[in-house]
């Protein structure tokens, strides 16, 4: 009889791999999230004109119910999810393994990177360890967590789907408002539901929070292999400054004034492109000066796009979600010669 149990003790330990133990060790840490928001009715009355002249303010609205995913990232209680789980959010119900539920305080939003960071009661809560995304190999294994469809609720526990990583530093630029890049794609099934939930490495780490899916049709909504997660980096960062201000300061100053390079500039000058900028004013111990940007300057190209607005420079850096402390380069045209400047961008006082 003792040899039969020695014998099944070493055909369960024959079965415990990598990913079995990555799930055991993350899935305490990963939690349902239940929303309750309130939305506007769109019905005949209330998209005409007349009705809402005459009843300002009186747009019917409903309250609707939805589901998402997240993870716990600390001991003290807070939660990473995505945004739009928690979006006009008016009651968030945070579930855990084994059922337990706690109404969660929303700490912070940030819609742009479509993360969201939220606060559960109490102390000594099981979370997960955050890994490094900046290091990911395609094709190591994967593992998505979460609430798909909500059955984290009918079992009580998460559910999961492993995979491998397809491809890294994804870069979507704006989708609807919001900035996704440095995006990490799988083929571990991503449902509905399962957003703002962890990707897990086979260490048991955090590499990203699960976003969204391309279904390959506009009617489909299951997963056909192709997932996205924020990569964990951008993450922490974004949760970092939601848990000490609420919120994401995207001002900067980069201590600069330019103005469209002109006809008449560029036969002055005898530069030998049409594009760009000139530099007409730098400030006086700014990071410009700093950085050894001069008067006279010519900036043709921003961290290696070619510019020829002010417009166009605001652009590079809202699209790669940069704010102060975040470095960009200058390619400069001065006195015949091609120099690159780095420039980091300053806080607004």
């Amino acid at each position: 009889m003792s040899s039969l149990l020695f014998g099944q003790r070493d055909i369960d330990v024959s079965r415990q791999t990598s990913i079995t133990r990555a799930i055991k060790a993350v899935s305490p840490a990963v939690a349902s999230i239940n929303v309750t928001q309130i939305q506007d009715v769109y019905s005949q009355f209330s998209r005409d004109p007349f009705f809402d002249f005459f009843f300002p303010g009186r747009r019917p609205k409903r309250e609707v119910h939805s589901s998402g995913s997240g993870v716990v990232i600390s001991p003290d209680g807070y939660l990473l999810t995505n945004f739009h789980v928690v979006e006009n959010a008016t009651n968030v119900v945070v579930t855990l393994p084994g059922g337990e539920e706690f109404e969660a305080e929303i700490v912070g939003t940030d819609f742009i990177t479509d993360l969201a960071l939220l606060k559960l009661d109490g102390k000594y809560f099981p979370y997960a360890k955050l890994g490094d995304s900046d290091g990911l190999i395609i094709g190591e294994w994967v593992i998505a967590l979460g609430n798909p469809f909500g059955l984290f609720d009918i079992a009580k526990q998460p559910t999961a789907t492993s995979g491998i990583i397809s491809a890294v530093d994804m870069d979507f630029g704006f989708q609807s408002g919001r900035i996704y890049k440095d995006m990490i794609q799988t083929d571990a099934a991503i449902n509905r539901g399962n957003s703002g939930g962890p990707l897990v490495n086979a260490l048991g780490e955090v590499i990203g929070i699960n976003t969204f899916i391309f279904t390959g049709s506009q009617f489909a909504e299951g997963s056909i292999g192709i997932g996205f997660a924020i990569s964990i980096n951008i993450a922490k960062d974004i949760a970092e400054e939601l848990k000490v201000t609420g919120k994401v300061d995207r001002s900067f100053s980069t201590g600069l004034s330019v103005e469209r390079l002109t006809p008449e500039v560029v036969s002055y000058l005898d530069v030998p492109f049409n594009r760009g900028v000139i530099v007409v004013e730098v400030e006086s111990e700014s990071n410009a000066e700093k950085a050894g940007v001069e008067v006279g300057d010519i900036i043709y190209a921003v961290n290696g796009t070619k510019i020829s607005s002010s417009r166009e420079i605001l652009k590079i850096i809202k699209e790669s979600d940069l704010r102060s402390g975040s470095q960009i380069k200058l390619q400069i045209y001065r006195d015949g010669q091609k120099l690159t400047k780095n420039l980091i961008l300053a806080r607004v006082d």
